[in-house]
């Protein structure tokens, strides 16, 4: 289905005036993509849709949900890992306090990986973890911590080179077994994570377009991983605001691979390896 400038605008305006929901700085390439799948999913034209927003709030937040993106996954970017292992926690060990942000967490993985490698390092009890993201049905997936097993497995591959093995000394290898910090029943396909790392994070809805910092705290690392692409370029300059402002000095942004801070912002942060640290 091909969606005119004028049927993108006709949803962005309706979206925008009947509920709390603004997209008109999204990326417009990817938005299209996903409105069409959502008006062909829904068996829907526009003008249906455009009446459906403005009457029916339940479905506005369905909608919501089938538009907004989250994909996500265990240990991601091994290498993104290692730079947080080996180069940015080493520093804050002796902080009485290690405040966490991941911004779009989608259904958790990246939250439950970075708790394991804190607790690998001992570290896991002074941290405080808060994860946030616009769709509340992955957030409580997040909260379960409960994921398929077929999907996952490539993943605990990465699981390995995170956890069991340091690429700066391969003579090195710490046989940690996967029941440290999940079960995993192949009859019913199901990884589970473990209930202490279910109960600590604090999870809240939260709107990155227009929420600002509603977790009231300062970060030393804020995730923000394969969101950013799916904002035009005013609304990521916004949204590096937001981050470099709610970070400590020297604080860590952690983005996606293949994102990058362009612009006025790009002087505020800098960049080694895989990281950018708050100027």
């Amino acid at each position: 289905m091909t969606i005119t400038e004028q049927d993108f605008q006709l949803f962005l305006f309706a979206l925008k005036t009947s509920s709390k929901y603004d997209f008109s700085d999204y990326s417009e390439k990817s938005l299209k993509r996903r409105l069409a799948k959502v008006l062909t999913d829904n068996k829907l034209n526009i003008t249906a849709l455009v009446n459906k927003i403005k009457n029916d709030t339940s479905f506005v937040e369905r909608i919501v949900k089938e538009i907004t993106v989250n994909t996500t996954e265990l240990f991601r970017d091994p290498q993104v890992w290692h730079a947080i292992r080996y180069a940015v926690l080493p520093k804050l060990k002796n902080n009485s306090q290690i405040n966490i942000w991941h911004a779009g967490c989608s259904t958790g993985q990246e939250v439950y990986s970075m708790m394991i490698v804190l607790n690998e390092m001992g570290l896991l009890d002074k941290a405080k973890i808060y994860a946030t993201d616009l769709n509340e049905d992955v957030m409580k997936q997040a909260q379960e911590g409960e994921y398929k097993y077929r999907f996952n497995i490539g993943y605990l591959d990465n699981f390995d080179k995170v956890i069991k093995e340091n690429p700066y000394n391969y003579e090195e290898y710490y046989d940690v077994p996967y029941e440290k910090y999940f079960s995993i029943d192949k009859p019913t396909d199901t990884i589970k994570m473990h209930n202490f790392l279910r109960e600590k994070p604090v999870y809240k809805k939260h709107d990155l377009v227009k929420d600002g910092n509603s977790l009231f705290v300062k970060f030393d690392i804020i995730f923000c991983r394969n969101v950013i692409i799916y904002f035009n370029y005013n609304l990521q300059g916004k949204v590096f605001d937001l981050f470099h402002r709610n970070l400590y000095d020297s604080g860590c942004l952690v983005l996606g691979m293949h994102e990058t801070i362009l612009g006025s912002y790009s002087v505020k942060f800098q960049k080694k390896g895989h990281i950018y640290y708050r100027n």
